[in-house]
């Protein structure tokens, strides 16, 4: 069973920083993409970065270079480093999980998360 878990969510002043996590499990991880989407109130799911196990990345439009992404092979575990965060970055937070090609299209994923809430206060 694919299992994917988000964690390093929380609360953070504009311009501080954050990074989640998403550990995966029930897969082989070097087959498959992993990417980043959020979702704020009212507003449809967007892709942030996506990442392949051979350190293939993509970036999806509606983020700027504040964001990157990374992954550990041996701890299963990709992480999304957030930098000089904004307040319109507040959404929920999730990772998925696929076999193929990197993308930053919702409909491109099987498998997800459950999210992790990031609020930036101004």
């Amino acid at each position: 069973e694919v299992q994917l878990v988000e964690s390093g969510g929380g609360l953070v002043q504009a311009g501080g920083s954050l990074r989640l996590s998403c550990a995966a499990s029930g897969f082989i991880f070097d087959d498959y993409a992993i990417a980043w989407f959020r979702q704020a109130p009212g507003k449809e799911r967007e892709g942030v970065l996506c990442i392949t196990s051979d350190g293939r990345s993509q970036r999806g439009d509606s983020v700027e270079g504040r964001f990157t992404i990374s992954s550990d092979n041996a701890k299963n575990t990709v992480y999304l480093q957030m930098d000089s965060l904004k307040p319109e970055d507040t959404a929920i937070y999730y990772c998925a999980a696929d076999q193929g090609r990197c993308s930053v299209l919702v409909r491109a994923y099987r498998y997800w998360g459950q999210g992790t809430q990031v609020t930036v206060s101004s």
